[in-house]
């Protein structure tokens, strides 16, 4: 199973655009009056008017000061506004009032959901915020916060309103999939300041080798963090109510371990996707690495064993069981005993995906307190886990292979109108909801593709909204939501950035003709059975034709073959031009997560690179067939001239691509470290993944971004053109022309 297409094996029905918009909620009532909150809150009562912060506003509390509800309250105004709020000294009106009183809120729920419940008063002259908890002081002010913008003689207003609020699921996970990239510490801790304004309370952290495991130093990734720094980061996302939860691949999606010549012994059937599950060698590893890992995430309750994609599951030489679809489910369950009970007994929960190879009728054979990370729609599955009384999370997927930019919208195929992930997530969310006995969601965003973290966030948010309220809110709205919220009120047209953003990457992505790649082959297989799929593609093109001598005889590709493209490149430059003209607008206007813009740019400035390429290689050829022509009407100057014209025509390309590729990466490196980084003199061990086509892994570093274009060969192609002008040149008794400029 695909695990970019568990969307859809979990909702097989995925209602076209136009159907789900019957079906979709209508606008909030704080929509309406022109606000926007993430995620939506469960009752808003709304009264007449507005209430206006001034200057002559401060804040009481039953509560420290250094609590983080406060600090957030302080903090935010500061940051956003550049707004001081000084606490109060025994006054009754022009306050904001923050308290923890336990039962302000009855919400008739599990003491989880309970605790994270709050009521936020807005009156003309005060506002009271009170949490069941500190929890829910703490999200009492992020809707607080929230609400404000400002009016248009500049004050910050919020309307008079009550709203009581708890969420629907207790868990709600975001997924940080760092396995071809590592942030920065500092990058890390935004990520936590945004999750919890989103009410996020969990993130999936998939470490891989991004993390120096003091067991098996040689796993670790140059540079990866070290226990201190992992614990440091969760210390701050514990701080706002979110646990960091280790989430490591295994058993199988492990060549970040097995590429090491160290544990060579334990890959399953010869290949380093997968480890061998009947040896005990691999219990020992894994259950060490799970221990490094616990000591560095003290006070987390969970912890994610993957057990994603586990294609092969007893295939090894050393399993003694036939290898067939029944001992394929056992093996997987024996795994799924050990490592709950290892992590039991250190007082874990234990998450797991409980999917292929399972079958259902095993899944009686688990622990009833293992939470299923994908919650299936299959009857049979669902019924045992209900006998079993096993919890589930509700999955949707925001990125798996697309290239540079996610699909959140809605987009034109062949195929008609398609919905984006926004969208499906929508359906997934509110349909499952009705199944099972979830107890959170789960949003998925995997590094496959190389793609940037900050292109995430619109899907990161959608995890939150309907992890808190599963379809209290449409997909446009939330989108709309979403670019007030994260950029700012002032900033208006940024969803047609993203639309555009979407259409230059898809562009990209169908502009490459895909071959079998000459470095990789086939790969091992997948779950269908070994050897089966699996073939791995190259995203290419070939150099334009080289002209023949004498005469620079001349059969073109881009103007034939290619031509539909080309003319589609034009077109897409000139939107591309728009589009980094819209980013350009508007980095100086948002209010904040400017760099996220910033990575946008890179990204538009990567694909209108692209889009002139394919322009230039229709030219380039153009110019070449003029030379052919001046050759045969005997105009040997002209051609040389016509001939130089192309090579620096391609000289442009070939440096354009240098410029941009350097411009995106001291864009991408503000947040992160360099991919494949030295650090110390050891530098990262690059070994592709035996079984996975994953486009980021197709360099050691961030130059997978331009290797189509340099799988061209347009440097070699110039050399040989080159040697045609020389030739030429002096054939025809002409001065050799100066190439270097």
């Amino acid at each position: 199973m695909n695990r970019f297409c568990k969307l859809f094996v979990i909702l097989p029905l995925v209602l076209s655009s136009s159907a789900a918009a019957a079906s979709e909620p209508g606008l909030t009532d704080l929509c309406s009056r022109g606000y926007s909150v993430i995620p939506s809150p469960r009752t808003v009562k709304l009264g007449e008017g507005e209430t206006a912060i001034t200057t002559a506003w401060s804040y009481s509390t039953n509560v420290s000061r250094d609590h983080i509800a406060v600090r957030a309250l302080v903090g935010d105004l500061q940051a956003f506004h550049s707004f001081q709020l000084a606490p109060a000294r025994d006054r009754e009106e022009d306050l904001i009032l923050l308290s923890v009183q336990a039962g302000t809120v009855r919400t008739g729920t599990d003491p989880e959901l309970d605790k994270q419940a709050y009521r936020l008063i807005i009156a003309p002259r005060r506002i009271d915020i009170t949490g069941n908890s500190d929890q829910g002081l703490f999200y009492g002010v992020q809707t607080f916060l929230q609400l404000l913008k400002p009016d248009r003689p500049g004050r910050l207003v919020l309307p008079v309103a009550t709203i009581e609020d708890w969420p629907a699921f207790q868990l709600r996970f975001l997924h940080w999939d760092t396995k071809h990239h590592q942030d920065r510490m500092e990058t890390l801790k935004r990520y936590l300041d945004w999750s919890a304004r989103f009410k996020v309370n969990m993130i999936g952290f998939e470490l891989e080798d991004k993390f120096a495991y003091p067991s098996h130093p040689v796993i670790g990734a140059p540079g990866a963090f070290t226990p201190a720094e992992l614990q440091e980061m969760v210390d701050y996302g514990l701080e706002r109510f979110i646990q960091i939860v280790p989430q490591i691949q295994s058993p199988a999606h492990m060549a970040y371990v097995l590429k090491h010549p160290q544990y060579a012994h334990l890959r399953s059937d010869g290949n380093n996707y997968q480890s061998c599950m009947c040896d005990e060698k691999t219990y020992e590893l894994l259950f060490s690495m799970y221990d490094d890992l616990l000591k560095a995430t003290r006070g987390v309750q969970y912890f994610h064993v993957s057990t994603d994609e586990v294609y092969y599951a007893g295939i090894c030489e050393k399993c003694s069981r036939p290898y067939n679809d029944e001992n394929r489910s056992l093996t997987w369950i024996d795994f799924a005993k050990r490592a709950h009970a290892f992590l039991s007994a250190r007082g874990r929960k234990m998450l797991a995906w409980v999917e292929y190879p399972v079958q259902a009728e095993h899944i009686r054979l688990l622990p009833p307190d293992l939470i299923n990370g994908v919650m299936s729609s299959d009857d049979a599955q669902l019924r045992e886990e209900a006998v079993l009384g096993m919890r589930q999370l509700i999955y949707a997927s925001f990125q798996g292979e697309e290239r540079l930019f996610p699909n959140h919208l809605s987009m034109e195929t062949d195929r008609g109108v398609q919905p984006g992930r926004i969208a499906e997530a929508f359906e997934t969310y509110r349909g499952m909801a009705r199944l099972g006995n979830p107890m959170g969601v789960y949003g998925a965003a995997w590094d496959d593709s190389g793609l940037h973290g900050e292109t995430f966030w619109l899907g990161w948010s959608a995890a939150a909204q309907y992890g808190w309220g599963p379809g209290r809110v449409s997909p446009d709205q939330h989108v709309a939501d979403f670019m007030s919220v994260f950029y700012g009120p002032d900033v208006a047209g940024m969803t047609d950035v993203y639309r555009r953003l979407q259409s230059q990457a898809r562009f990209f992505e169908k502009s490459w003709d895909r071959v079998v790649s000459r470095a990789r082959g086939k790969a091992y297989g997948n779950s269908e059975g070994k050897g089966i799929g699996g073939t791995r593609y190259d995203m290419t093109l070939p150099p334009p034709a080289l002209p023949s001598l004498p005469g620079l005889d001349y059969k073109p590709v881009y103007t034939g073959r290619y031509k539909d493209i080309t003319d589609q490149a034009r077109s897409m430059e000139l939107q591309s031009d728009q589009l980094i003209e819209k980013l350009l607008e508007r980095i100086p206007r948002v209010s904040c997560n400017r760099h996220n813009l910033e990575v946008f740019l890179s990204i538009a400035w990567l694909t209108r690179h692209h889009n002139r390429m394919l322009g230039a290689l229709a030219g380039i050829e153009k110019t070449l067939l003029s030379a052919h022509s001046s050759a045969e009407g005997k105009q040997p100057r002209q051609a040389l001239r016509q001939l130089v014209e192309a090579y620096r025509a391609a000289a442009l390309v070939a440096q354009e691509r240098t410029d941009v590729f350097k411009a995106l990466s001291g864009v991408w490196e503000k947040s992160r470290f360099p991919k494949g980084q030295e650090v110390g003199g050891r530098k990262f061990y690059h070994v592709m993944d035996d079984t996975k086509d994953h486009w980021a892994d197709r360099r050691p570093d961030l130059t997978y971004m331009i290797a189509p274009e340099e799988s061209i060969g347009f440097d070699q192609w110039m050399t040989k053109l080159a040697d045609v002008i020389q030739t030429f040149a002096q054939a025809h008794s002409l001065p050799v022309p100066e190439l270097a400029s």
